[in-house]
């Protein structure tokens, strides 16, 4: 029995236990090098698409299975024992991964086969996978000398160990800090909504070390600390809990204390990611050199929209051109009106002073506080509204099923068929059928709110992507704010924002039509797959599909016109300031692995520094270096490195696409039905160029999004 390997659609979760981990990785890396083997001893002359592209693509599917639920559940259940097995089963799987594209023997079947003249024969897209294939291979190094090879093997097998640890870091770093608070007086500012949370977080907490205290005692280890006494808040640098703090609290020490701890994630004692980020950098970056590239950047962008780093960093320095002086206005305006507000000179802000001072701002500009949305927005309210905008353009219907949580490890059943296994009590889950056919298109997981043991941020992934007519499985994740003392979560707009975000991500893997698996869903360019996600983002604007999701969750009366135009004239409030923040992540970003060499044996801040030097605020005191806890860069052997731009590259392409939306209709069903049609459903079959042109019958451009920023 290999629980991780199961097929079942249904995961059993409670199944997948530390235990189990390194014999069933290890079966199934023993049948992948099986299958592998088996292509690798054909005949040239008989050997044919099918016995080896696709062959090929269904080789390490069984491993694929196992070690993304492994994966998974070290994203969403982090605990020792589970760590522990997979960090020691990483080396082997990184290792086997990065084999498959260096096999000699294995390059010299699928070339020969790609270079024969039955490729003409065989359809559109299976032309592009075997076109694709080939160029995978020969990125990966397929046609470099064997001691090469060898290298370009060790460094994907160091990149996974030295990731990995980058992300434990952060989670840890993240999980060892906490702020208690006993005296409600220093909570001034605070919205009630982030009071009860962080009241409920502290008795939460206070309960978790008593429960361990007694096991303790029970060991005989008295070393444990007493339970809380009297009424206190428990803060932490988790999202939900540390954003109300910066943007609300009167106390200027307390925000102080907060960011300052923010700032240290990742950077201090045995969390310090420093040594790892230049040792990543460097090995990115030899990897590039032995493949060919001047940098790191060049190697991962060359089969993405922008091509080259060079083509990527002046995009982001164009739109740095474009908004600077609007960026640095908004800055000079926000000192100004602190200086006017506390009768003090006139001087740059502190770091943890500009949320703070930026709130009061806008609340006096606008006469709007976001708080007055929160009861609008219940995150069971949003979730049904955004499915029904899906379901009115897309042609869609979803459902919620009933979900059961056994702990892992459990040897009760789970003995009712309409009822699904889910990892975590919050978890849900929901199917999508056709609406015309009735078809099951697939069926996705839902895990909305922070916790120790998840990492933070939110994600979309895919668990099992299914063949033509075959259902896909994935799943959506965040870290919003949780429910408190019986109410439903009643979620921010940005974490509205959020969940619209990763829902864009899920249909695009749950819609996908494409025959071949490896160009289904969100495997396209990395420049391109934000796109899906970003256009939900827009519904989350427009009258017409607010009123469908934004509801009061006790008297489901929609958004009073008065504070909706209060938030609609707050839409672009500091826009030039969140768009600068983006700017400089892609900027730090792929000036790192275009120009390591200029940086290195230089400090790390001091580094961050000058390469941000015009695209920071205006700040008193210096805020060190993300790049310490900048998950998006470093937790992966890839991930978003050298692609971080891909977020504003596919925000020109949102807003020019949503164009078509605005004078269409917003929930024009037809236009709907055109996105899926054009984008939605069709992966990587066609390069994503062409797709957009199918949709909007023309390149994309600028404007559109300055125009929506306010910034044109």
């Amino acid at each position: 029995m290999h629980p991780f390997l199961a097929p079942a659609f249904h995961v059993r979760w409670s199944t997948l236990t530390p235990e189990h981990i390194e014999p069933d990785i290890r079966h199934a890396l023993a049948q992948s090098k099986q299958n592998i083997a088996a292509i690798c001893t054909q005949d040239l002359t008989t050997a044919t698409y099918s016995s080896t592209f696709l062959a090929l693509e269904q080789a390490t599917e069984v491993l694929g299975r196992g070690w993304g639920r492994l994966q998974h559940l070290d994203a969403v259940n982090d605990h020792a024992a589970q760590r522990e097995a997979l960090n020691t089963m990483l080396p082997e799987v990184s290792d086997f991964y990065s084999s498959i594209p260096l096999n000699a023997r294995l390059w010299q079947v699928i070339k020969s086969v790609g270079s024969s003249p039955a490729i003409a024969a065989l359809s559109p897209v299976q032309q592009r996978f075997v076109g694709e294939t080939l160029a995978d291979f020969q990125q990966a190094g397929a046609d470099l000398p064997q001691e090469q090879k060898h290298r370009i093997g060790a460094i994907d097998a160091e990149l996974s160990k030295l990731t990995q640890a980058y992300a434990e870091h952060v989670l840890d770093s993240t999980n060892a800090w906490e702020l208690i608070i006993d005296d409600e007086a220093k909570l001034a500012g605070l919205p009630d909504s982030a009071k009860a949370a962080a009241a409920a977080n502290a008795r939460a907490k206070a309960a978790a070390n008593e429960s361990a205290a007694t096991q303790q005692a029970q060991n005989h280890d008295d070393g444990h600390r007493p339970p809380l006494q009297g009424p206190t808040w428990r803060f932490t640098l988790h999202a939900p809990s540390m954003l109300p703090v910066m943007q609300h609290l009167r106390d200027d020490a307390i925000r102080r204390q907060m960011w300052e701890a923010s700032t240290q994630v990742g950077a201090t004692g045995a969390y310090d990611n420093t040594p790892l980020v230049w040792q990543i950098l460097q090995l990115r970056q030899e990897k590039a050199a032995i493949l060919g590239h001047d940098h790191f950047a060049d190697l991962t962008l060359q089969r993405r929209m922008a091509k080259t780093g060079r083509t990527a960093l002046d995009f982001i320095e164009d739109l740095h051109g474009r908004i600077h002086q609007r960026f640095l206005a908004e800055h000079r305006q926000l000192a100004h009106y602190k200086s006017a507000k506390t009768q003090q000179p006139e001087t740059p802000l502190e770091p943890w002073q500009v949320g703070y001072w930026a709130e009061c701002q806008r609340q006096d500009d606008y006469d709007f506080d976001e708080e007055a949305l929160r009861p609008y927005f219940s995150v069971d309210g949003v979730m049904a509204g955004m499915f029904e905008i899906a379901s009115r353009l897309f042609g869609i219907s979803i459902r919620k099923l009933d979900t059961l949580y056994l702990k892992p490890g459990s040897t009760e059943a789970n003995n009712n068929d309409t009822t699904v296994e889910v990892w975590h009590p919050e978890c849900a889950f929901y199917e999508i059928h056709d609406s015309a056919s009735g078809a099951h298109l697939g069926s996705f997981y839902a895990d909305w709110h922070p916790r120790e043991s998840k990492r933070g941020g939110a994600w979309m992934n895919s668990l099992h992507t299914g063949a033509l007519g075959e259902p896909h499985l994935g799943l959506i994740i965040g870290n919003l704010t949780p429910p408190v003392d019986g109410k439903p979560a009643l979620l921010t707009h940005g974490e509205v924002e959020t969940i619209f975000h990763e829902f864009g991500h899920l249909l695009h893997g749950m819609l996908s039509e494409v025959p071949v698996k490896s160009l289904s869903g969100t495997n396209v360019p990395w420049d391109f797959v934000e796109l899906p996600s970003q256009i939900m983002e827009n519904f989350c604007w427009h009258r017409q599909s607010l009123d469908l999701f934004a509801r009061h969750y006790e008297t489901d009366a929609t958004i009073p016109d008065a504070l909706f135009a209060k938030m609609m004239a707050a839409r672009n409030y500091l826009s030039a300031s969140g768009f600068m923040r983006q700017l400089a992540h892609a900027k730090l970003d792929l000036e790192l692995h275009s120009h390591l060499s200029a940086y290195l044996d230089k400090d790390l801040d001091t580094v961050d520094g000058e390469i941000l030097a015009d695209y920071r605020a205006p700040l008193n005191t210096e805020t060190p270096s993300m790049v310490r806890r900048f998950n998006h860069l470093f937790s992966d052997p890839t991930g978003y490195a050298a692609g971080y731009y891909s977020y504003k590259w596919a925000e020109v392409l949102d807003a020019d696409a949503f164009t078509r939306f605005q004078s269409e209709g917003i929930l024009n069903a037809d236009t709907g039905r055109a996105f899926r049609q054009h984008i939605l459903s069709q992966g990587n079959s066609t390069p994503p160029e062409q797709l957009y042109r199918s949709f909007m019958g023309r390149d994309p451009e600028l404007d559109p999004l300055l125009i929506r920023a306010g910034l044109a």
